[in-house]
């Protein structure tokens, strides 16, 4: 499942998610600590890892 990152717009606490995909989108979490849904994504940097060489 993908780690998601959230930004609340209220108390401005950064924090992390994990969501399944299907999951993400269909409501904005709560924030850990003031409890508001006012959240905004934080687009971060990701890499992916395989097996394969290249």
């Amino acid at each position: 499942m993908p780690i998601y990152e959230y930004r609340c717009t209220k108390c401005r606490k950064h924090f992390s998610q994990q969501e399944a995909i299907e999951e993400h989108g269909r409501k904005r979490p709560a924030c850990p600590k003031c409890k508001s849904r006012a959240v905004e994504r934080v687009y971060t940097a990701f890499f992916a890892k395989t097996v394969r060489k290249s």
